[in-house]
């Protein structure tokens, strides 16, 4: 499952995809909030469209696809299964570029790269080796189908099918668990994130096994162990994080990192493909600002917006994984609700970045570029 929230919403349904990303999203109306033996902490109402615009979640790869088909609609040539091994930048002709495996390269203007948590891109930029490490947590993840796999027969488990979308979430003992329904209750989805500090050497993503996600819930609420019991397997996903880096841009100011390779989330933020969204947004709107003579102009001003912005939705996500963990049986209350703040929600990227970009780019040429710091922590 991979969400994107109304601010991420606001600027999707604005290349008109509204429609084709709603027709694949879960539509659950509220999130029940259980202690981890089954107590109901809070019931959250997720209203239709906040702050004006509609928040989409559905799996990662129905997502993936829409956002794919509209840029071959747009003409954007798309190469798949390369794998780049190199990045450089030439400030005497003004171009960057990349070299994949098979010894093809290409230059550019610019090159965006969105590499990921392992970002291969980010030793080139920041001129030194940072590896991502572990947070302390993993996810167990499932998706299935409800008929199938016997959710809809299950009375421990019918209540994620029988009223349609479902959204529920047990906390508690540093865990969470979540179960939700999409496609009107017919597929099933869940997640569990939970203490994991095992050394990240290779994949951070590998089968699971479904005995170690029951072991996990084994004296909880046993409608969890029920839904786990019906997946016919499950990804082990390793969750990796990065102290802010000191800049996401290259020397010369050509090679740009976003998404993951510059910011990973935690899943609590629920802000990690809307953030990433938010990248590419500000980045369209401060290039085409600079014009195709002034890149770095435009790099180092979207670096500047975007900056301190990042780093506090992802502070967002530690608060709410520190909350929902140390829930305790009895607890209740509007404090344990998903926050939905509207600094976050009600952002508009392209908006802010058209309002802000003449007076941070008049600051950068009058003062000189210097790497970003954080206000605040």
């Amino acid at each position: 499952m991979l969400g994107l929230g109304a601010n991420a919403g606001r600027i999707l349904a604005r290349w008109g995809l509204h429609e084709k990303l709603w027709d694949i999203s879960a539509n659950a109306h509220e999130l029940h909030i259980h202690d981890y033996l089954g107590g109901l902490i809070q019931v959250q109402k997720l209203p239709l469209t906040l702050f004006g615009a509609f928040a989409y979640n559905g799996h990662r790869a129905l997502l993936h696809e829409v956002l794919f088909e509209h840029a071959k609609s747009l003409g954007i040539e798309i190469r798949m299964g390369h794998q780049a091994v190199e990045y450089w930048e030439n400030e005497a002709n003004g171009k960057a570029g990349v070299k994949i495996l098979s010894g093809e390269t290409f230059d550019a203007d610019v090159i965006v790269a969105a590499d990921g948590v392992k970002s291969l891109a980010r030793k080139f930029v920041i001129g030194y080796q940072d590896n991502p490490k572990p947070s302390g947590y993993a996810i167990y993840r499932a998706w299935f189908d409800a008929e199938e796999h016997g959710i809809m027969s299950d009375p421990l488990t019918d209540f994620l099918t029988i009223h349609g979308d479902q959204l529920h979430t047990w906390i508690g003992k540093d865990v969470h668990f979540i179960a939700t329904s999409s496609h009107g209750g017919k597929v099933v989805c869940f997640f569990i994130t939970h203490k994991d500090n095992t050394a990240v050497d290779g994949d951070w993503s590998s089968p699971g096994k479904i005995e170690d996600v029951l072991d996990i819930v084994k004296d909880w609420d046993p409608r969890c162990a029920a839904v786990v019991s019906k997946a016919p397997s499950c990804i082990d996903w390793k969750l990796l994080v990065h102290d802010p880096l000191p800049t996401w841009i290259s020397k010369s100011g050509r090679v740009v990192l976003i998404g993951d390779a510059a910011h990973p989330f935690l899943p609590t933020s629920m802000q990690g493909a809307s953030q990433a969204i938010e990248d590419g947004t500000t980045l369209a709107v401060t290039l085409n600002l600079a014009g195709k003579n002034n890149v770095p102009l435009g790099t180092r001003t979207w670096e500047s917006i975007r900056y301190q912005r990042v780093r506090d939705a992802q502070l967002l996500g530690v608060t709410t994984r520190d909350k929902w963990h140390g829930a305790k049986p009895g607890d209740s209350g509007k404090s344990f609700e998903l926050p939905m703040p509207e600094w976050l929600l009600a952002f508009d990227a392209e908006a802010h970045a058209y309002a802000t970009y003449d007076g941070i780019a008049q600051s950068i040429v009058e003062d000189g570029y210097r790497q970003p710091s954080l206000s605040r922590e």
